[in-house]
């Protein structure tokens, strides 16, 4: 099977990218990149899509909220707009899939909330194949609280879900969630397309379990990939469905751009992507 692409999730660097779209796509792309993933790009599609353009750059993937009237962050919540309008903008931008990047705490805490989760995606995933798109969701830790028998509330999830839908997992959010991220990895088998390729010191404790307390970004430990407690060379070995390696940081450690480099540097030395 092909190795991953490396991508980079544009929220690392959501203010750089903002001031300059050009500029920083000139930056990743002197880095390696080729793809990456976009974020907050529903309410200016034409303007990223130019600055993709003038620079060779393309977003494969992107996130944006499909199941939610607000688009959590760890910084604040983002007013959301409908499915449709999503994948217009999207489809303008040359997208493939997009990714429902949050779903509230609260909705993963009983069955009936897990079984409409899924069966919203579901509904999304139709709408999507209308404008040539595929949808998927993009963990944190809250899906990881609840069991139901023997299964997490995750797990449920995919369980749930149309083959269609797709899975971008975030390994540190899993293993902040208890996980085994190379098993899991593993488990999900061709449903996995992407992951999050993201290190650091995992938190003592679940900030959405019932020990949790509030957080911001600010207080994540998070390190360039391969330096903290995450079993990234194991998981990524672990599923040859995945098409996506995409370095994210929720909580850059020093200037981003460099930590974003590390994470590429971790990739391409590692033997992780083509």
């Amino acid at each position: 099977m092909a190795l991953p692409l490396a991508s980079v999730q544009l929220y690392s660097l959501a203010s750089e990218f903002s001031a300059d779209m050009h500029g920083s796509l000139e930056r990743l792309a002197a880095i390696g990149f080729t793809t990456v993933e976009a974020f907050d790009f529903v309410g200016r599609p034409a303007e990223i899509r130019a600055a993709f353009d003038a620079t060779g750059i393309v977003a494969s993937t992107g996130h944006a909220p499909l199941l939610s009237d607000e688009l959590w962050t760890p910084d604040g919540a983002i007013p959301t707009p409908k499915p449709e309008v999503v994948f217009e903008a999207a489809a303008a931008i040359g997208m493939t899939t997009v990714f429902d990047p949050f779903v509230a705490p609260e909705r993963w805490l009983t069955e009936g909330g897990v079984a409409d989760i899924a069966e919203r995606l579901n509904r999304a995933a139709d709408v999507a194949a209308t404008f040539g798109l595929s949808v998927g969701y993009h963990n944190h830790a809250q899906e990881f609280v609840a069991s139901f028998g023997d299964q997490t509330a995750y797990e449920r999830f995919i369980e749930l879900t149309d083959e269609r839908v797709q899975i971008e997992l975030d390994l540190f959010w899993a293993q902040t969630g208890g996980q085994d991220v190379t098993a899991l990895t593993e488990r999900l088998g061709s449903r996995l397309t992407a992951v999050h390729v993201k290190d650091g010191i995992i938190p003592a404790v679940n900030p959405w379990g019932p020990e949790g307390a509030s957080f911001s970004s600010d207080s994540l430990d998070q390190r360039h990939p391969g330096t903290g407690d995450v079993p990234l060379a194991e998981a990524l070995r672990a599923n040859d469905s995945i098409q996506y390696a995409v370095i994210e940081y929720d909580h850059a450690p020093g200037d981003v751009f460099d930590d974003i480099a590390a994470g590429f540097t971790f990739l391409r030395d590692g033997g992780f992507v083509a």
